[in-house]
């Protein structure tokens, strides 16, 4: 069961709000309501972008990139903060093939790191720590890349991870699926303690979690 959480006039007026984008990234927009390909859309894209330019990132990581479009968001605000990386990261090659070129034309590939993997594993085999870290990965796995989040975020550094709402399925006590059970774990696991976690659920499209490491 799926119920809409949040009116469409409150979802076309946060979008309305923001500023308006490079045409590859209105292309990107448009593929996606064409081919029903889940993007986390202009006003979540614009609050990942604020974020990153608020806290100065220069080191985010992907856990899940699909064509580029949350890349873009935060590429544009590392290459504002100076310069850095955003590693971009999907299972599939056609994918990254994709995103390539949609952020090749917006002029933000020189701060990409692309590789082809499952994000999890990519991120523990990855060196160093992350300003920033981005979960979208598929629901079921969000409560086993926690334990690596934690490892690889610097203190200080901030956890942004979508679908927390999931549509109003985490409310269904019916649901009892492996992706909705997923997503209430994780949720559990991360405001379990505060002395680790500062956490907000930003009620934006379908739920976003921001977390301050502390």
């Amino acid at each position: 069961m799926t119920i809409e959480l949040i009116h469409q006039q409150v979802v076309k007026y946060l979008d309305s709000l923001v500023p308006p984008r490079k045409p590859e990234m209105v292309e990107m927009e448009r593929i996606a309501a064409e081919k029903n390909f889940p993007i986390i859309g202009p006003a979540s894209g614009q609050l990942c972008y604020t974020m990153a330019r608020l806290m100065g990132a220069k080191r985010i990581y992907e856990l899940g990139s699909g064509y580029g479009y949350s890349t873009a968001w935060f590429a544009q605000a590392v290459k504002e903060n100076g310069g850095g990386e955003v590693h971009h990261v999907v299972w599939d090659q056609a994918l990254s093939d994709e995103a390539r070129a949609h952020l090749a034309a917006l002029g933000l590939d020189d701060v990409i790191k692309f590789r082809v993997g499952e994000a999890v594993q990519s991120l523990r085999e990855t060196e160093g720590t992350f300003d920033l870290i981005f979960d979208d990965i598929d629901k079921e796995q969000y409560p086993a890349s926690l334990e690596v989040i934690e490892q690889k975020l610097r203190p200080g550094g901030l956890l942004i991870i979508d679908n927390m709402l999931w549509s109003g399925r985490i409310f269904d006590i019916a649901d009892k699926s492996a992706p909705t059970e997923g997503v209430r774990e994780f949720t559990r696991r991360i405001t379990a303690d505060p002395s680790k976690w500062a956490v907000t659920l930003a009620p934006i499209r379908d739920g976003l979690i921001v977390a301050v490491k502390k």
